[in-house]
């Protein structure tokens, strides 16, 4: 009977017990040394035994708990790889079948009416096939280097998958792939190129939907005809087999030989890289990835068993770049500025939309080129081909009456062998809504867009809006302010000057000053309002970017030292038309999908810039500017004219920057504004009088874009001062209140001198009159100005002397 102590024990095998008792002859030492090496034996197989069994139990414990943490992280895995794919839309054979073989649904632009601007070109040269049309050597070579398990697998390779997946999530192992050519084609025709693990798994779903619908063979026709394949000998982007034949061998695709074959087939991997040809369609200085690519491909033919040794050796020893197609003049792509520029915006518009989706903000697209590149790629791709709408702002009529204008009245700006360049833009100002604009003079000649892309000194025009609108917004100066007329230098020792004017050696208002756009006021001007305010906030408002932070600090600054976009400057004068309410300057206003659904919509979104008070102050202001000051030669060639485009309320101002490189004009109706900018593309020197020939110029175009549609234009509404401007009696002398003062010996009565009305913004008003009543000037300036005040003056028309006024 076993023991209690025992029960764990098992008996030892019986030929490990003695059988019988050691004969008595024996030795006794002998037979305590046989009984101490069969105590020895038994200790040992017990250890062994013992051992044994604690391993199968620690083996057996492992593998169970391999395997339910295996089944835990499956049941995980398949529950991650269901969130993933939870919103994926299954698509139908008829849907996957359309985004398959569908090179790409036709994108389109149109105008505000509906009608069409272009359909949107694609840069991607191709031509579809069919399977009979395609050499079975590139089906070969292909599928060996991209797919061996091509004809086997369900649309995926899982072991594939998970070696690229400890690839990715290691760093180790290179890249190992892990796409099957059905996931390729899902990859370029269905999803985007993004490389998030939800996009991975749409695309290892839809994959495997696709391999139930399509034979292998369709499956592969559609790949073949869909990838890109590099530059063809004119530098022009290929996609499709058909193309790459043609385009870098001169041959079709079902006529190509052996080592053909392989290098066309190498391309989809790297088509930039291994094309021979740049983007000119010149030859590449070298073909060695190329020509490498396809050695490899031939290599995978042949351990594929698609080809013997022989076809092998031989392929790869022939001297494929004497098949190298020669290349050819580029084919001149006419597209037209408008079409152009809508294009780019529209891109630029939906970038974040994709961006965003993938969850990379803002901050991290700006600051990453490989991001900017990355999403540039996609969007462009996703415009192109699926089937978008885009519906602009532009309105056809007024475009195309623009483009008549110029090339109509564009000869007018040239003067001897050089032809001006010009750009405009007419801009709704309550929407920002552009109708039109002048990109240059022949797209044919110069495809830069001057309107859009071009920054350049503002000369003059910008006055308005960083010096004087500013001031009278903070409360600086009022419209009959005086200013400083009296010569000046910069702080660098340079002389103030606008051409031969040093100065008028006396104080103008600030509305004989913007009329007569003189500079050293402004200058004066400038300087007082960098200690008041920083006039980078206004411009800020207005998303105006092309100023660098230092630029603001510029003495030049508020006479057009930096550079401005004419869009840029169209927009600004729009929102002193709209009382002081900029909204952001737009063409597009709707993209929808080939379903309809809206994938942008444009939303206005105002900023208060200026107060409400000093954009009609400053409207008042520039209405002298047009009628009688440097803007009037504008509004006397309408007059001329005999148009009703004469009698709108126009506002505006003109600009010329050093050296006369460049030629402003930009006036605004209550409803609309529109701009005007001539000049070299060099830049260089134009005549003096080409200041007014631009306004000639604006005046022609203007209207006869006004003959076109006169409804915009508003000419029977007109500017009115806002409820909220301050209206101040102020001393026509001093620009200020009247007021007594005894300062620097002068004993001063002034309230009863005669007064003007100066209008000042919501919540500011006019100083007392004082010795130094004006902005800028010296104490030696303010002297001679007193002096000139106080004394006799000498009425020289009727040859009487004036009888003095006792001032106390």
């Amino acid at each position: 009977m076993t023991q209690p102590n025992d029960f764990n024990k098992e008996p030892l095998p019986e030929e490990t017990l003695p059988d019988k008792a050691p004969p008595t002859n024996v030795d006794s030492n002998n037979q305590e040394s046989l009984d101490s090496k069969d105590t020895i034996k038994k200790k040992a197989f017990f250890t062994f035994h013992v051992t044994y069994k604690v391993l199968r139990t620690f083996f057996l414990i492992s593998v169970l708990v391999i395997s339910a943490l295996g089944f835990l992280g499956l049941g995980v895995g398949v529950g991650y790889f269901a969130s993933l794919v939870s919103d994926v839309k299954v698509l139908s054979k008829e849907e996957l079948t359309q985004k398959i073989n569908d090179v790409e649904l036709q994108s389109k632009i149109v105008y505000s009416n509906g009608e069409l601007v272009s359909v949107i070109k694609s840069d991607l040269i191709r031509t579809s096939v069919g399977a009979d049309n395609i050499s079975p050597l590139i089906k070969q070579a292909l599928v060996s280097t991209e797919d061996e398990y091509f004809y086997d697998h369900p649309g995926i390779v899982p072991k594939a998958l998970i070696r690229a997946t400890i690839s990715d999530l290691t760093g180790f192992g290179g890249s190992s792939g892990g796409s099957t050519i059905t996931q390729q084609i899902i990859k370029q025709q269905v999803l985007t190129s993004e490389t998030s693990y939800k996009r991975k798994s749409a695309e290892i779903l839809l994959a495997m939907r696709a391999e139930k619908f399509f034979s292998k063979e369709e499956l592969l026709n559609a790949y073949l005809n869909v990838s890109p394949f590099g530059r063809n000998n004119r530098g022009e982007n290929i996609a499709g087999i058909e193309e790459a034949a043609m385009g870098v061998f001169n041959v079709h695709a079902k006529d190509v030989t052996l080592p053909q074959a392989a290098f066309l087939a190498g391309l989809p991997q790297s088509p930039i890289e291994y094309t021979p040809y740049t983007n000119t369609g010149e030859f590449k200085e070298n073909f060695d990835l190329g020509l490498k690519r396809k050695d490899d491909v031939l290599f995978n033919m042949y351990r594929e068993k698609k080809i013997n040794q022989k076809e092998y050796e031989e392929a790869k020893a022939y001297d494929l770049a004497k098949d190298f197609r020669q290349p050819e003049a580029p084919v001149n792509n006419q597209s037209g500025f408008l079409y152009n520029y809508l294009y780019e915006e529209a891109v630029r518009i939906l970038i974040p939309i994709y961006y965003e989706k993938d969850g990379v903000t803002k901050e991290e697209y700006e600051a990453s080129e490989d991001l900017q590149k990355k999403y540039d790629e996609i969007t462009t791709r996703e415009l192109r081909q699926n089937g978008y709408t885009v519906e602009t702002s532009i309105d056809k009529n007024i475009h195309n009456s623009m483009q008549e204008a110029v090339a109509q009245y564009g000869p007018m700006l040239d003067y001897g062998a050089a032809p001006v360049e010009t750009s405009s833009v007419l801009m709704d100002n309550q929407t920002g809504r552009i109708y039109g604009f002048i990109g240059g003079r022949d797209y044919n000649t110069s495809q830069y867009n001057r309107a859009f892309q071009m920054n350049r000194s503002p000369g003059s025009t910008i006055k308005p809006i960083l010096a004087y609108a500013p001031a009278i917004d903070v409360g600086l100066i009022g419209s009959e302010s005086r200013l400083s007329d009296y010569p000046k230098k910069y702080r660098g020792g340079i002389e103030i000057n606008n051409y031969s004017d040093k100065g008028s050696s006396t104080f103008k208002t600030a509305r004989e000053a913007l009329t007569w756009s003189l500079n050293i006021p402004v200058v004066n001007l400038y300087d007082e309002l960098l200690e008041t305010t920083n006039p980078k906030t206004y411009f800020d408002k207005m998303n105006i970017k092309t100023f660098t932070a230092e630029d603001y600090l510029l003495q030049s600054a508020p006479i057009g030292g930096p550079a401005l976009k004419v869009y840029e400057q169209t927009s600004a004068f729009a929102t002193l038309a709209n009382k002081g309410v900029y909204n952001e300057a737009y063409s597009i206003d709707k993209i929808t999908d080939n379903s309809g659904n809206v994938i942008y919509e444009h939303k206005l979104a105002p900023v208060q810039v200026y107060k409400p008070s000093t954009a009609s102050i400053m409207n008042d202001m520039m209405r002298d500017v047009v009628n009688k000051g440097t803007g009037q030669p504008a509004k006397e060639t309408l007059q001329g004219m005999g148009s009703g485009l004469a009698n709108a309320d126009w506002v505006g101002k003109t600009g010329t920057s050093d050296y006369q490189h460049d030629y402003w004009y930009t006036a605004s109706t209550p409803t609309i504004t529109m701009s005007s900018w001539i000049g070299h593309d060099d830049p260089t020197s134009m005549p003096d009088s080409w200041n007014k020939q631009n306004m000639y110029y604006w005046a022609y175009m203007t209207n006869y874009v006004y003959q076109q549609n006169p409804d915009i234009f508003g000419v029977n509404e007109k500017f009115t001062l806002d409820p909220t401007v301050q209206r101040q009696e102020v001393v026509d002398f001093t620009g200020e209140k009247p007021a007594s003062f005894n300062t620097n010996g002068y004993d001063m009565n002034l309230t009863h001198e005669k007064t003007k009305t100066s209008l000042y913004s919501e919540g500011s008003a006019a100083p007392d009159s004082k010795f130094k009543f004006g902005i800028g000037g010296t104490e030696e300036n303010y002297r001679s100005e007193w002096n000139s005040y106080i004394k006799p003056k000498t009425d020289t028309s009727k040859n009487t002397k004036k009888e003095t006024k006792k001032r106390r």
